[in-house]
């Protein structure tokens, strides 16, 4: 065993964001093992792009659980076996419940592409373009039992333009996406960031309630 502090990444279809956190192992910006990629979907292709890296994976099928909470129950499972210090849920498409939220408190992050606390759910580019909206982005953050509700840990803005549409703001939010999201992961494997019962916390003070406001320039927190 190498010691080192142990991920485990939860998706459903083809890993962009699965890929984003082997990009940053690999230019040593992510020191972690990678315990398991699991998916809910069989036919996921980030399975594919997990194997190649030479990542284990599996899959506990959604279809082949009567309800909710036996899936979660069945997944909190298999995850615990990776024993996983931070699961990343990376376009994993399934609304989780106590059953699985509970095991891993405080160690579970999700990614929106949204300005949390604005526009939760679904179709969040397409709101903020008729929301007649200057900015858009993208927030790291905390799971809780609320959807897309918990504390925000790292925010990145982008503007919009004249003549953007959902899917041109979807491409460049996504690009800082893939920067934030491993970011925030190395800052929790570091110890550097926690959840307290006050919010997130990044190197023992607690973050605004949009997250870190993440920039290009200057240079990004070590």
């Amino acid at each position: 065993m190498s010691g080192k502090r142990r991920l485990a990444i939860l998706i459903s279809g083809r890993g962009s964001n699965l890929q984003a956190f082997i990009d940053a192992y690999e230019a040593g910006e992510l020191d972690c093992d990678f315990a398991l990629v699991l998916s809910n979907n069989p036919d996921a292709s980030g399975l594919a792009r997990a194997e190649a890296a030479g990542i284990p994976t599996d899959c506990v099928n959604h279809r082949e659980f009567e309800t909710r909470e036996a899936f979660d129950r069945a997944l909190a499972a298999r995850v615990a076996e990776a024993r996983p210090d931070l699961v990343i849920l990376a376009g994993f498409m399934r609304i989780l419940t106590s059953e699985f939220l509970t095991p891993f408190a405080g160690k579970l992050l999700n990614v929106h592409p949204s300005l949390l606390p604005k526009y939760p759910g679904l179709n969040t580019h397409q709101r903020a373009l008729d929301a007649g909206d200057s900015e858009a982005g993208v927030t790291v953050h905390f799971v809780t039992p609320e959807l897309d509700g918990g504390p925000p840990v790292v925010q990145a803005r982008v503007p919009i333009i004249s003549g953007d549409s959902a899917e041109t703001l979807a491409r460049k939010v996504l690009a800082e996406e893939h920067t934030i999201y491993p970011l925030a992961a190395r800052w929790f494997l570091e110890g550097r960031l926690v959840l307290t019962a006050h919010g997130a916390e990044l190197d023992g003070s607690l973050l605004p309630p949009t997250g870190f406001p993440f920039s290009h320039d200057p240079t990004p927190p070590r």
